[in-house]
């Protein structure tokens, strides 16, 4: 049987995590599953693929989103960036990462990469949240080991180290 045009692969270039990038996806084909196994991110989770568990998030042109919501075609041209891009290579954990190790929260690590995703997309957007506003955030995502008090205390130690160092550098 002849394969429809319609379903031949298409290129996609995008810009992924600042790195000019380029691989074929069917039409069909997910955004998470394109990272995955046609790029090799493999910090992008799957686990529900309904949108719900928030494993998936991604940020496209700086915005959080689910990529198992998101078909490969729709980013191209765009700007993608994963969990492994969160932090510069040689610079090691960035604030985010690092605050949520020292508040511990991440324990089996599935969903962290989904929450760091959104979370610094969040705090771009909020950058003085309050509780109320972090776990607001935060119901997106479902997390079964740390009952989410950890993930908010880690958000907003940032928000304040953030707002702390743009006061200095006001000051100064």
């Amino acid at each position: 049987m002849k394969r429809l045009e319609r379903d031949a692969s298409h290129p996609i270039n995008l810009t992924l995590n600042g790195v000019q990038c380029r691989g074929n996806a069917e039409p069909r084909m997910l955004l998470s599953d394109f990272l995955r196994h046609t790029l090799g991110q493999t910090g992008t989770h799957v686990g529900c693929e309904h949108g719900v568990c928030g494993a998936c998030t991604v940020r496209i042109d700086g915005v959080a989103a689910r990529s198992c919501l998101t078909l490969a075609v729709q980013v191209d041209g765009r700007q993608v960036d994963t969990v492994e891009g969160i932090s510069a290579r040689d610079e090691g954990l960035n604030d985010l990462q690092q605050a949520f190790r020292r508040h511990h929260a991440l324990q089996c690590g599935f969903c962290t990469a989904g929450i760091l995703m959104s979370c610094s997309d969040f705090l771009e957007r909020v950058p003085s949240p309050t509780e109320e506003q972090v776990r607001e955030m935060l119901s997106g995502h479902l997390c079964r080991c740390t009952g989410y008090t950890p993930i908010v205390k880690a958000v907003l130690d940032v928000a304040d180290e953030r707002n702390n160092k743009k006061r200095g550098s006001e000051n100064a």
